[in-house]
């Protein structure tokens, strides 16, 4: 892992980093993290890891939590160059919107490819995570995204036994989806946009269902995914604190 750059603002430090062809970025509180919970934050389709929200999330989560945080562009996202697939599949969301297409099959299918391709970058990244002294291999670690970042959430929790809790927004469900789902036993929150007309709320219900864990909840909150009020964004740290610690005492 190589650091790039390091500010601080607000008490949060922000490290930018590559690992390899991996681009990333780690938040953390600038009293020390030693110890602290790791929360792995996967970004929404079509935006990359220092969005404004998940920034904003990212902030909330170590101030407030005293969590850090990490962040890596998918594949074809953010820093990281697109190929002739990605491509193909950002012009088949154009089109799909403007003729009023379905858009799920086109979603699963793209993101399906960018999980196969994330989960062992996502690995990767913990591991080197791990090797630094101020996070270490006894830190829990969580994992939370919404849509894109479900998607490849969902795949990596499967597989990964170092994440011990999950929180999952609104995404498309698939076939490859519901098939990780049943393999995840950890505790995990999902959120569903209750009004939203582009997903729905059936995939959620759908996952949830699907989900082997006997720890598992729902929040649900009106309007559509991208309208999650700070009430809605506070519930995911108040699972992950409720299941991985807290390293703070909170402010009344």
């Amino acid at each position: 892992m190589h650091f790039l750059s390091e500010t601080s603002l607000n008490g949060v430090i922000e490290r930018e980093f590559t690992l390899g062809d991996i681009t990333g970025v780690l938040w953390s509180p600038a009293s020390g993290s030693s110890g602290a919970p790791l929360i792995l934050s996967g970004h929404t389709g079509g935006i990359h890891k220092k969005a404004p929200g998940l920034v904003a999330n990212a902030h909330h989560l170590v101030t407030t939590r005293g969590f850090t945080v990490a962040a890596i562009d998918a594949p074809g996202h953010g820093d990281r160059p697109r190929d002739a697939a990605d491509d193909a599949a950002r012009a088949a969301f154009v089109r799909a919107r403007e003729t009023g297409e379905p858009m799920a099959p086109i979603i699963a299918d793209y993101n399906t490819s960018l999980a196969e391709r994330a989960v062992p970058e996502w690995q990767a990244t913990i591991d080197a995570l791990q090797a630094l002294p101020d996070i270490g291999t006894e830190a829990p670690i969580g994992y939370g995204g919404m849509t894109l970042g479900v998607a490849i959430g969902l795949m990596l929790t499967a597989v990964e036994p170092r994440i011990t809790a999950a929180a999952f927004g609104p995404v498309f469900a698939y076939e490859a989806l519901i098939e990780a789902a049943k393999q995840i036993t950890i505790p995990v929150e999902f959120t569903i946009a209750w009004d939203d007309t582009e997903i729905g709320r059936q995939p959620g219900l759908t996952l949830f269902d699907a989900c082997a864990s006997l720890d598992k909840s729902l929040h649900v909150y009106p309007g559509r995914h991208n309208q999650m009020r700070g009430f809605d964004i506070d519930a995911g740290a108040r699972f992950f604190t409720r299941h991985l610690g807290q390293a703070v005492t909170l402010s009344a």
